[in-house]
């Protein structure tokens, strides 16, 4: 047979859960052909077979959580018999936990009584009460001393019946290991109601965020932006910006390349904290926040100042599909300095967004506004406007630091060809 076991998963996780069978017992797996989907903190990965055969027996079920190493299938090698095998299988289980045959359960009860008759044999007055085997072994269950028992028995002896009526506070037995209560259920209210069990994933998504809110000292710093001058841009330079690189030039690529120059200009928001230690980061790996069915994910664009505005837009996109589709990798979401959160694209104009810890800052975009805006004393004009937020660790990020790098993003992106001049 050919066990199936969970595979090592990442560095800091230990355990997923079954989050679907992709073959059942019976079916042909071919070597290298996905058998269960486990769902992680991060990711859903799915699980492959390193040999061709049948599948025999599932050893966890969906929704069950299985830790690293342990096995969860089990495989009969090659493509044939596979079904008599399984019989055969299953017939050998059930014949190793079927009941004794009666004549050895009789045999059994037979020796019990022996031995009970010897206890009683061997019982006296002098050295303990004479019961019957019956009264000794109902005594027992209920945890009675049989020498606090009455009995109205000539000879003294214990029978049922005094055990029966014994008034002694009985011994409890050891308890099974239980099963963790759920949720104490509501009263009914008569109104329609539904109750959906928390993916992993979204009680890892939840911890984390209480986590962050309980170990950072968490501020947000607020601002705005004349988004003119980016919207004339992308519509004077779309139609070759789609031609030479095959998608649309969008506002998180320059979003992203503003957030990557003013992380060099304040070091401290690309940073980590370890222990009593500082960590700067001389690398830009961005996390784009992205909303996929199971919850909130941050892929990272990797190296994103080395990328042209192309080659962002492209990452972006991909990292995307992948997380819409349950594809991201783990090496797709490790080791982002700084995270960028849209929430305009779903009309938020304006939110606190929460840290992705471990990293000290996140830059949250908001939906695009018309506004009337004072341009000079005399002059208002209608103008597409967009709030920004940034929330950083004030643990090791400064006001002033905040309000800066906030200031440098919207002085960027009100003047986009400052980009074309950082390094």
């Amino acid at each position: 047979m050919i066990e199936i076991k969970v595979p090592e998963l990442a560095e800091s996780i230990t355990e997923g859960t079954v989050a679907s069978w992709l073959k059942q017992p019976g079916d042909h797996v071919e070597k290298g052909e996905a058998i269960v989907e486990l769902e992680t903190d991060k990711v859903n990965i799915e699980v492959p077979s390193d040999e061709s055969g049948t599948l025999e027996e599932q050893l966890a079920g969906e929704g069950d959580t299985v830790q690293v190493g342990q096995v969860i299938a089990r495989l009969s090698s090659g493509s044939a018999g596979g079904t008599a095998v399984a019989t055969k299988t299953k017939t050998e289980a059930a014949t190793e936990a079927a009941p004794a045959p009666a004549e050895t359960k009789t045999e059994k009860v037979g020796e019990a009584k022996k031995v009970e008759r010897r206890e009683e044999h061997v019982a006296s007055p002098g050295k303990g009460p004479i019961a019957t085997p019956a009264a000794r072994k109902l005594a027992r269950e209920r945890g009675i001393d049989l020498s606090a028992v009455q009995t109205n028995d000539p000879i003294g002896r214990i029978n049922v019946h005094d055990v029966s009526n014994h008034n002694a506070t009985p011994t409890p037995k050891p308890e099974a290991p239980k099963v963790p209560a759920a949720a104490p259920q509501p009263v009914a209210s008569g109104k329609d109601e539904e109750r959906i069990k928390m993916t992993r994933r979204r009680q890892t998504i939840a911890s984390r965020l209480v986590e962050v809110q309980q170990t950072a000292a968490m501020l947000t710093t607020f601002n705005e932006i004349d988004m003119t001058a980016v919207m004339a841009l992308r519509k004077r330079r779309q139609e070759k910006f789609i031609k030479d690189n095959d998608v649309k030039l969008g506002f998180m690529s320059f979003f992203t390349k503003a957030a990557v120059a003013a992380l060099k200009r304040m070091p401290y928001l690309n940073a980590e904290i370890q222990g009593n230690e500082i960590v700067l980061k001389k690398y830009y790996d961005i996390g784009i926040a992205v909303s996929a069915p199971d919850g909130l994910v941050v892929p990272v664009v990797r190296e994103a100042d080395r990328k042209n505005f192309g080659e962002i837009e492209k990452d972006i996109i991909h990292l995307a599909d992948k997380a819409r589709n349950n594809k991201l990798g783990l090496s797709d979401l490790t080791g982002g300095t700084f995270t960028i959160t849209n929430g305009g694209v779903f009309g938020s104009l304006l939110s606190t967004p929460i840290l992705n810890g471990p990293q000290v800052a996140i830059l949250g975009m908001h939906t695009i506004q018309l506004r009337p805006i004072a341009i000079d004393a005399e002059t208002m004009e209608n103008r597409p406007m967009m709030y920004v937020a940034l929330s950083y660790d004030h643990r090791i990020v400064d006001g002033r630091e905040a309000v800066t790098f906030l200031k440098h993003i919207k002085d960027m992106i009100e003047d986009p060809e400052q980009l074309l001049f950082e390094a």
